[in-house]
């Protein structure tokens, strides 16, 4: 019984709450004294709640010469209650929460102090969806170049996204060196799976179709992105250690930028373009 009572209770229900809803589920034409008793608790505590439960229509007040008799609704007809009422207070809520981030996201980053502006080094540690999100901002607002240096480990997608169409029509440029290897996923029938060399080639050629300028490397390459000339975004890993160990480091410096575009470039010319890797593999 103990474990019915949780479990109404994680719905919302208070302990007194689902030890009358049980005591009256359990019998028929109660009064509120039989109910108290049945329950385990002074019958004080149990008029408000049967008042409540008639409100919410899920028990029937029978009024007779003497008292007031009570039982439950068919369990089916509660149980449509208690799931529509669960339902719209979850969509109240998100609604809720819209408008309100709708009203707080102009107010982002709308006072910043002069600390902010000499800030040329960040590190973001751990593993986390939000350090992805940190450098799809950074790319957001690339307006002429964007360099990758890929290694294994990540997830491809087969899309072009809206982003790397938008920056190809105002004439941004991006230059990737992936580091071949068997560790990229892709996503399959909504799941992502290890991708085979196949693959892999053919998502690159997609890339490279739509724009993206695209070698080969099977030398490991650092993970770096150089956005401008201007930032260095650098993801640190090793997998020998915990995921949660991991980095990105992002360089707002135009000098070390250009520095790594050297980096960028050594790779790029002992690169293979697709084609050439192709006939290397066969």
């Amino acid at each position: 019984m103990e474990e019915i009572i949780n479990k109404l209770r994680s719905l919302g229900f208070t302990e007194y709450e689902s030890k009358v809803f049980i005591s009256i589920l359990q019998g028929k034409l109660m009064s509120a004294s039989e109910v108290a008793d049945n329950a385990g608790i002074r019958r004080t505590d149990v008029y408000n709640i049967l008042k409540s439960f008639v409100e919410k229509g899920y028990i029937n007040e029978i009024e007779t010469n003497t008292i007031l008799n009570y039982e439950m609704i068919d369990p089916d007809i509660v149980f449509d209650k208690i799931q529509r009422n669960i339902k719209l207070q979850k969509e109240n809520e998100l609604s809720t929460l819209e408008k309100t981030f709708k009203d707080l996201k102009p107010l982002y980053q709308t006072k910043q102090n002069d600390k902010s502006k000499i800030i040329n080094v960040e590190l973001i540690r751990g593993y986390n969806k939000h350090r992805e999100v940190k450098l799809i901002e950074l790319l957001k607002k690339a307006n002429k170049e964007i360099l990758f240096m890929v290694r294994p480990e990540i997830y491809l997608s087969d899309e072009i996204d809206n982003f790397a169409k938008e920056f190809y029509k105002k004439g941004g440029v991006i230059k990737s060196i992936y580091e071949y290897g068997d560790d990229y996923k892709i996503l399959k029938i909504d799941k992502w799976v290890k991708a085979t060399g196949n693959e892999f080639i053919k998502i690159l050629k997609k890339y490279e179709k739509s724009g993206e300028q695209i070698k080969i490397s099977k030398e490991q390459v650092p993970n770096i992105t150089i956005i401008d000339g201007e930032i260095v975004f650098t993801n640190i890993s090793d997998r020998s250690l915990p995921r949660h160990t991991e980095a990105d480091i992002i360089i707002r410096n135009k000098n070390y930028a250009e520095s790594m575009k050297i980096v960028f470039n050594t790779f790029w010319k002992s690169g293979y373009s697709i084609k050439d890797f192709e006939n290397i593999k066969k």
